[in-house]
């Protein structure tokens, strides 16, 4: 997707413009809803049909919009920082830009010079209640792996900034699916809340790991290179190898105890799209295992039609099973509360 100028991102914000005869109320009514209506759906579809689709027949129907807004801006965020022929100077002003933007919307303002996907964002957080944590949580956590971005390109990361940045894209993905999808429904708040996503996360970085690595972006620790004397590019030796089956048996260890959370959670349409979350990345996980953990520069059997179907059936099967489970459990509790 084409963007503005990247200068125009970098400009400094502008007071508000005080009105004399409008009151602060009027004012946000007025300047509500500076986005066009379509940009956060086309951003999301372009980018993923996945995701449209997924928010369009599953997030909770008052929180659509908004849903399309909180992926679209950070979608866009992402192609911003990622543009190769921009400095990292040049994607760090961006995005102190960004979170001053987010500070200001949060602390009641109304920025005025903010170009249309600026103003997703700005619509996001004043179109929604104030209280609204997971949703705060959402924005920060996305924010601070941006950030993360932004600043590691082009060096090494150790394992300890690896976790961080896994352990931020799980809690933003985690919180996001539960502040859309049943936002008023019972889930766990216990330490397998974001094992699914952390699992997830793990294949993503071992997925795009020659492509990333192409750019300048390395997602293997630098500690281990140092250890068996590789570089990012050795994905063939024998040592990086067997990085990718330890990463590759965590993220299997991380999906099955996200399952098991799944099941614990409330709302039937939030455990079936976490289930088809873990599946999808599956796919690619079995990819890797049938390929002896050789990496690949693209996992194309991903987006077909069978590992469509695939995850579908598989999401359905362990929703059913889940919802069988938890009528069980309701079953058993009213028996033993209705003895003598």
């Amino acid at each position: 997707m084409s963007h503005p100028l990247l200068a125009l991102y970098q400009t400094k914000l502008t007071s508000q413009q005080s009105s004399v005869n409008k009151s602060r109320e009027q004012e946000k009514l007025h300047r509500f809803s500076f986005a066009p209506s379509h940009l956060a759906e086309f951003i999301t579809r372009e980018a993923s049909s996945q995701t449209y689709f997924t928010i369009r027949y599953l997030v909770d129907r008052p929180l659509i919009a908004n849903a399309y807004r909180a992926y679209a801006y950070f979608r866009w965020v992402d192609d911003v920082v990622d543009q190769e022929q921009t400095s990292q100077a040049a994607r760090l002003d961006f995005l102190a830009r960004q979170q001053e933007i987010i500070a200001r919307c949060c602390q009641g303002d109304w920025p005025l010079d903010l170009c249309p996907e600026e103003k997703l964002v700005a619509d996001l957080i004043h179109g929604s209640q104030a209280t609204n944590k997971g949703l705060r949580t959402y924005i920060e956590q996305m924010m601070a792996v941006m950030v993360f971005d932004a600043e590691r390109k082009g060096r090494f990361i150790s394992q300890a900034e690896l976790d961080e940045y896994t352990k931020a894209l799980a809690t933003a993905v985690t919180e996001a699916l539960h502040t859309f999808i049943g936002h008023h429904d019972w889930s766990p708040q216990d330490e397998t809340r974001y094992f699914a996503v952390t699992g997830a996360h793990i294949i993503h970085m071992l997925r795009d790991a020659i492509e990333d690595t192409a750019v300048g972006y390395y997602n293997i620790p630098c500690e281990y290179l140092n250890q068996h004397n590789l570089i990012p590019t050795d994905v063939n030796h024998e040592a990086y190898r067997a990085w990718v089956r330890q990463r590759v048996h965590l993220a299997r260890r991380y999906f099955a105890l996200g399952r098991t959370y799944l099941a614990r959670v409330e709302n039937l349409r939030c455990r079936l799209t976490g289930y088809a979350y873990i599946a999808r990345f599956e796919v690619v996980l079995d990819a890797i295992e049938k390929d002896d953990y050789h990496l690949r520069a693209a996992y194309p059997e991903r987006k077909s039609a069978k590992s469509g179907f695939k995850v579908g059936l598989t999401a359905l099967k362990q929703t059913v099973a889940s919802s069988m489970q938890q009528t069980g459990r309701s079953s058993s509790k009213s028996w033993r509360e209705e003895m003598p």
